[in-house]
């Protein structure tokens, strides 16, 4: 199935800025953020339940989100979530005590998931299905790129106060709320069909193939392996195991992102050719053995090459994984539910993972956290051998006919 590089539909490029900007901002106040909750005299615990106050709301709220974009498209969802994140990260600059702090911040993961539910479903409906490994790759490439060099601004921005990034973040999101809703606002393709004749996947259809339940269980290793564990593990791993200062820890994660950036669009591109399963199979392997070698590590010039081949295996896998869900919700469907618990698979992932390898590397050590970690993401790759062989065209379009069937989420 080879695809020719044709030229993208412009909302698809609109969705891509926004994606980066919105990850930029988000890196601006992450920095920020502990030292800010820790101004309001609470300790460390106090000040990491603010961080994770809005991952929870993301979770919790994502079933919510999924029934919006169901029901209202994603479109409106879309700039809505956005708002809401521009007004609590505003909030959170005026807060004067520490609870305030906690609820604004937890407010902003509820627009957070929706904006996240209704990208997802944007690009699932705009994206040619020839090049929607591509632009799955374009999109986490932005937010990727977004997410690196947030920190670095976001750290300078610490000096003009601890409020400054939160200000900041929020007019940005403002802008591009009012740029995405003014350039998708008299889109054709951007508006779903109305009417009772809308296609509708439902999660129960979605379930009944083999390469969503697949993308599911691969998608829960991924928030467990790259979103928690490292982020969690490999600062900790970087000062105790290796010895090294704590602003190593940055550089210890930025080689995994440089791996991540290195395959990110090729990979996406191949997976539009040659199908998504050989490309999901290979990363999670990749990443999943890499991960297992961290643990393994004692030089900072093995650690980081080990974290540059862990960050490749993890760009080989997302796109194609990502695109095989838009494959089998298809152009023509709305399927807020089905993406939403796809994205409910890996923030699971993110809470329990850090978890489980806290406590085996206290039990135990950091080898046997990473050995562990790395078994999950190699796990994930027996529902993708059990999938079979992934050509995903044929896939939407039959869910799509079996999803014009359904009558609600």
């Amino acid at each position: 199935m080879r695809t020719r590089e044709a030229a993208l539909p412009r909302e698809i490029w609109v969705l891509v800025v926004a994606s980066f900007v919105i990850a930029l901002g988000f890196g601006l106040v992450a920095p920020a953020l502990p030292q800010f909750a820790r101004s309001f005299d609470v300790g460390v615990t106090a000040a990491t339940v603010v961080v994770s106050s809005f991952a929870a709301m993301r979770l919790l709220f994502a079933p919510a989100s999924g029934s919006l974009v169901q029901r209202l498209g994603e479109r409106p969802v879309y700039i809505t979530g956005l708002l809401i994140v521009a007004m609590s990260t505003g909030a959170c600059a005026f807060a004067a005590t520490y609870w305030q702090l906690l609820v604004f911040r937890a407010l902003g993961g509820i627009g957070s998931t929706m904006f996240t539910v209704s990208a997802l479903g944007l690009l699932v409906r705009i994206a040619p299905p020839n090049a929607r490994g591509r632009v799955s790759g374009l999109y986490a490439t932005s937010f990727l790129m977004g997410n690196i060099l947030g920190p670095l601004v976001g750290g300078a921005l610490i000096g003009l106060g601890l409020r400054a990034p939160f200000l900041i973040y929020a007019v940005a999101l403002l802008v591009a709320a009012s740029v995405v809703g003014f350039s998708l606002r008299s889109s054709h393709l951007a508006q779903p069909d109305s009417g009772d004749g809308v296609p509708v996947m439902r999660l129960r259809d979605a379930l009944r193939f083999p390469v969503y339940r697949a993308a599911l269980g691969s998608n829960f290793a991924n928030g467990w392996v790259v979103f928690g564990v490292r982020v969690a593990m490999v600062p900790l791993f970087v000062a105790e195991a290796l010895q090294e200062g704590e602003a190593f820890a940055g550089v210890a994660l930025t080689a995994f992102a440089v791996g991540n950036a290195l395959v990110l669009i090729k990979s996406g591109k191949w997976s539009d050719r040659f199908g998504r399963r050989p490309f999901v199979l290979a990363g999670l392997t990749v990443c999943g053995v890499s991960t297992i070698l961290l643990g393994f590590t004692e030089s900072i010039p093995w650690f980081l090459a080990v974290s540059v081949v862990a960050g490749m295996g993890s760009g080989l896998a997302n796109p194609s994984q990502q695109a095989a869900v838009a494959d089998v919700v298809g152009s023509k469907a709305r399927g807020g539910p089905v993406l939403a618990a796809f994205q409910m698979t890996s923030d699971i992932g993110a809470v329990i993972g850090p978890i489980v390898a806290g406590f085996l590397a206290d039990r135990t050590s950091y080898s046997v956290a990473f050995a562990v970690t790395g078994a999950i993401m190699l796990a994930a790759t027996l529902p993708w051998f059990l999938a079979g062989r992934v050509r995903a065209p044929q896939s939407a379009t039959a869910v799509t006919d079996d999803a014009s069937r359904g009558t609600g989420g």
